[in-house]
């Protein structure tokens, strides 16, 4: 497996994407936004996707390994190496997950929370998410969704939602993310596909595959040609093209005016 990745941020703020590729591996971690607000942690979002990421590679070198039961080893492997830190903290560091793995014939894939696994098919494409988050707080996503962004009442709004959601991550009534707690792994959606019917393969955070399902700016078939033809750098700057054409959110509104972005594309 050929992986070609590219991550950036969304602005000026440190990149809280974090993303890998190896021959049998490709990872694109997506670190939740604080807004702000306490996380009772002193390292921050851009610490944790990193320590997460590189446990990740390192957990799922065996083959044998399972991509859940190597996701729970690297959320305790991580927790230990802040024990000073508030890990029981609701807003905690956190992060989605996404993994596809190359395994003798077949294709493992593993997603927590909404950044999509896409794979490219004969007879088209298959889009593997989890977006559990959708269902939650409806009204407070909505609310923030009423303000133009960068405006002090779109921050106000959105620290309501992120108070809001972190009561109900990790929890049977809420979503499920990458954090502190092992448990969480149990929680992701996980399957093999055959590697024959795969052509090529597409791991994006959220804020790369809005440009098809949020801005409807893109098709598919269109991603994929301008990954093979430009790579993930073209797909990450034709986002950011579309998103300067409404910078305060007001055609699609949205929680910052540009999100980061990481893409690792895989071929073989």
């Amino acid at each position: 497996m050929r992986v070609a990745i590219d991550t950036q941020p969304g602005g000026t703020a440190p990149n809280e994407d974090w993303a890998a590729g190896t021959p049998t591996l490709a990872v694109v971690l997506d670190g939740l936004s604080t807004a702000g607000l306490d996380t009772g942690c002193c390292h921050g979002v851009p610490w944790y996707v990193a320590h997460l990421g590189s446990q990740l590679i390192a957990g799922l070198t065996d083959p044998g390994t399972s991509l859940t039961t190597g996701l729970a080893g690297a959320l305790e492997r991580v927790a230990a190496l802040h024990p000073e830190c508030d890990l029981g903290n609701p807003g905690t560091p956190s992060a989605t997950v996404a993994i596809l793995r190359e395994r003798q014939g077949f294709f493992d894939y593993l997603v927590l929370a909404d950044s999509p696994i896409v794979l490219e098919g004969a007879e088209g494409f298959t889009v593997l998410t989890d977006l559990r988050v959708d269902d939650v707080l409806p009204d407070l996503r909505a609310e923030v969704e009423r303000y133009e962004t960068d405006t002090a009442e779109h921050r106000e709004a959105l620290r309501r939602l992120v108070t809001a959601q972190r009561q109900t991550r990790n929890t049977p009534t809420g979503y499920w993310v990458a954090a502190a707690d092992a448990d969480a792994a149990a929680h992701a959606i996980v399957g093999s596909t055959l590697t024959e019917n795969v052509r090529a393969a597409a791991v994006l955070s959220d804020g790369v595959s809005r440009l098809v399902t949020e801005y409807g700016m893109a098709t598919w078939s269109e991603v994929f040609t301008t990954l093979r033809g430009g790579g993930p750098q073209e797909l990450i700057a034709t986002v950011r093209k579309v998103e300067a054409s409404d910078p305060t959110g007001r055609r699609w509104p949205r929680y910052k005016s540009g999100d980061d972005a990481s893409v690792a594309f895989c071929q073989w």
